[in-house]
């Protein structure tokens, strides 16, 4: 049984350390306590002009969240989409989607910070950090911004690292604020529909849809087996009619049921193409697939590609 790589916190410091040259220990922060989670930030200036043979960051997925500020032309690959950024980048990341950072000129600067969930103490408008709408599937949260907003940014990066040195006893909680200043900047860039809540019946079924379809993601073993697979398993799951849920999907997404998965499923299969070394049977098969020739008929008709030919 085969299973994706992740870059865990560990794996992170290793990278971290090599490219400055320095010791593990002496990167990290001080006063952290294994109880209140974890917390870090880094100038990506450094880390470049360490290791310019080694700058780009692996398309992997990550066992923490990060946050990144990057000054300068560069491209992103977010799950199955490529974004270029001529100038200025806000890009936030979560453990369930991996990425891939390239670096277009040597004049890269800015600042990333990685935490874990359980830096942040829970909140009563979110349990986790993925109710964050910033957070949550579907979206592609790298935005490509102005000067006067790179400047803003860079100025509350700026705080966090003055802070993360300080001997101020209460320090990662000023740190969580400017941290949920950075989300907040990133939450009002995205579409307003995005954003919108609502509290009614139709909101929550269709809530409750994509809580059920994200939780079976990501994919990590080509043993593991999409169990819920078209609009009709939802919907008895949901204990509604299939002809409801989709109204109600597209009501609010513009989507049926069944474009919404058959999306997802298309998004998980381009990662696990790019991703693992898995043959295409056996994504076919995770992917819920009974015949590896439906596979690649529907992989097709959504990319015009073939399976194999998305992955050369």
């Amino acid at each position: 049984m085969e299973k994706i790589a992740h870059t865990s916190l560990e794996d992170f410091y290793r990278e971290m350390a090599a490219k400055l040259g320095k010791d593990p220990e002496s990167i990290f922060p001080k006063g952290l306590h294994k109880d209140i989670g974890h917390f870090n930030v880094f100038d990506i200036a450094q880390t470049i002009e360490r290791a310019k043979a080694t700058s780009e960051m692996p398309y992997n997925r990550r066992k923490y969240y990060k946050i990144s500020f990057i000054k300068g032309k560069n491209r992103a690959e977010y799950a199955d989409k490529i974004i270029s950024i001529k100038k200025n980048a806000l890009l936030f990341a979560t453990p369930k989607v991996p990425y891939h950072w390239i670096p277009e000129d040597p004049l890269q600067q800015g600042s990333f910070c990685v935490f874990t969930e359980d830096f942040f103490i829970k909140d009563k408008s979110y349990n986790t950090l993925e109710d964050l709408p910033i957070f949550q599937p579907g979206g592609v949260p790298v935005f490509e911004i102005d000067d006067e907003l790179a400047d803003e940014i860079e100025a509350l990066f700026k705080k966090i690292k003055k802070e993360i040195d300080s001997d101020y006893i209460f320090k990662y909680d000023l740190i969580r604020n400017y941290v949920l200043e950075l989300i907040h900047y990133g939450q009002k860039l995205q579409p307003a529909t995005k954003i919108s809540t609502s509290n009614d019946a139709s909101m929550r079924v269709v809530s409750l849809f994509i809580e059920l379809l994200e939780r079976q993601f990501p994919i990590e073993s080509s043993e593991q087996r999409l169990e819920l697979k078209t609009a009709k398993d939802f919907a008895e799951r949901l204990a509604v009619h299939v002809n409801y849920l989709n109204k109600r999907l597209k009501e609010n997404t513009g989507r049926t049921t069944t474009e919404i998965i058959a999306d997802r499923v298309i998004q998980e299969a381009k990662i696990l193409l790019k991703q693992t070394r898995w043959n295409v049977s056996e994504i076919s098969y995770a992917l819920g697939f009974e015949e590896i020739a439906h596979f690649s008929n529907f992989f097709k008709r959504k990319t015009s590609f073939t399976p194999l030919e998305f992955r050369s």
